[in-house]
């Protein structure tokens, strides 16, 4: 590797004098040096293919703007995409808060300079954890992927166990992530739902639990937006056998939907970026984790916590950290599990969202997307050449559809010639479902809107 003869426009310490300097300091004769225990095969040896370095600034502004300029707006009327990335709505107070400078960061900041945003984090944890029925919830980890898998790791250290049973109604990269996640020596036992409920059978989880059950995952509603009603059954029954009930979520849809808590989960993850956030090009995400207030699940989060504690001054009360200890910003490798850049901003905006909406806004909005989504179900389910495979079952935002004689591809295809982004292929993720299209709706739809995609629907045969 050939340290350049120029410095970098954007990038501190980048003129090569200065570069020698810090490498005389450490003693190192040159980059070469830095990667010599990178094994030769892992490495690469020849240049990346890139194109020519843009000269200026102004360039660079006319570049980015010619590749932005190749999105197309998923606008509510049209657009009934979801699958992790949903469009509900963003109140302008959301952006003007998360936008001003004390707040504009990922990090969660230190004692020394943060006790304002400190305290925005404290307040939006604590709303989270009234929605939620829970005591504890953490800062945001990335995304909510990285919550299952983190959620996970944190059934096997309370138990000591290396099995883990794991629902495969979940988007497909989330069990990638898991899988990933995990230690290698944990064994994951998958679960199907029954094809023809949509949904977990009690009995095809509980078949599974053992004594050697660390944790049994289960998410609700489940990538089909079909709700889990074997919840507690299965709960009981992980409990008998000294395991963790872990419960995927969208925190937006406990306005309508028992919390997972009340029956039976001992912890709770998912993402909050229906929350307030926005779609950002699928970007607007963050984990979070939650639990109940017992020390043995408090230290096994390996993302920060943040409390109320007196200070030196005589009834005053701030906001800090909450057992700093446990992490691996205090301990490095010694942590519980390593965490770095949080998404707190998102945080903060979560939180502006949930005291705006209080406790009848989240539940109006619950009931809103229900009544869409039994509505979108049975119009579509009416057209000839349509079927929506779990019509009786309980479903909240999304749902599948299937044509007599076009599969989920060319049924979408069809659909964006004529102006709709008619959800999404689940073919693209699961081979076996190339047929069935996943649909979408949230309170930004109206009535009209769904009427509007059913004509067009009907205008296919």
């Amino acid at each position: 590797m050939t340290m350049p003869l120029s410095a970098h426009p954007y990038l501190p310490n980048s003129v090569p004098e200065v570069r020698q300097q810090m490498l005389d300091t450490i003693g190192v004769p040159d980059i070469e040096a830095l990667y010599a225990t990178i094994p030769a095969h892992l490495r690469l040896t020849k240049d990346l293919r890139l194109p020519e370095a843009l000269t200026s600034e102004a360039h660079l502004v006319s570049h980015m703007r010619r590749v932005l300029a190749q999105n197309v707006p998923a606008m509510p009327a049209t657009s009934f995409l979801g699958y992790g990335c949903y469009q509900h709505f963003v109140p302008a107070t959301c952006g003007e808060i998360n936008g001003r400078a004390e707040f504009l960061t990922a990090y969660a900041g230190e004692s020394t300079e943060d006790h304002g945003k400190w305290q925005a984090l404290f307040e939006y944890t604590s709303m989270m954890a009234e929605l939620l029925e829970m005591d504890v919830v953490s800062i945001p980890t990335y995304d909510g992927y990285q919550a299952a898998a983190t959620a996970l790791r944190m059934g096997l250290r309370l138990t000591g166990r290396s099995e883990v049973i794991v629902t495969t109604a979940m988007p497909a990269a989330k069990l990638a992530k898991i899988r990933t996640y995990l230690p290698d020596e944990t064994t994951v036992h998958l679960v199907d739902i029954d094809e023809g409920l949509g949904r977990l059978t009690a009995e095809s989880v509980t078949r599974l639990i053992s004594d050697c059950t660390a944790a049994v995952l289960i998410e609700t509603p489940n990538v089909l937006g079909v709700v889990e009603e074997a919840g507690s059954e299965i709960a009981e029954a992980a409990h008998a056998h000294g395991a963790i009930v872990v419960v995927a979520t969208d925190p937006v849809s406990l306005g309508y939907l028992a919390p997972p808590a009340s029956w039976g989960a001992d912890i709770v993850c998912g993402d909050i970026q229906s929350l307030g956030i926005g779609m950002h090009y699928g970007g607007g995400n963050g984990g979070f984790i939650a639990a109940h207030d017992e020390p043995e699940f408090v230290f096994e989060f390996a993302s920060r916590l943040f409390g109320l504690s007196p200070t030196v001054e005589p009834g005053e009360i701030g906001f800090t950290d909450v057992a700093y200890e446990r992490t691996s910003l205090a301990r490095r490798e010694e942590g519980n599990e390593w965490v770095g850049t949080a998404a707190s901003l998102w945080a903060i905006t979560a939180g502006v969202y949930l005291a705006l909406m209080g406790s009848e806004g989240m539940r109006d909005l619950g009931l809103t997307v229900a009544g869409l989504t039994r509505y979108a179900k049975d119009q579509i389910a009416a057209l000839p050449g349509f079927t929506v495979p779990h019509l009786d079952a309980a479903n909240w935002r999304e749902f599948t559809v299937q044509h007599a004689t076009l599969n989920a591809s060319e049924l979408r295809a069809r659909m964006l010639d004529a102006g709709f982004h008619a959800g999404v292929d689940l073919g693209r993720f699961f081979a076996e479902r190339g047929d069935q299209l996943l649909l979408s709706v949230t309170e930004q739809h109206t009535q009209a809107d769904i009427d509007a995609l059913v004509r067009e629907l009907g205008a296919l045969v």
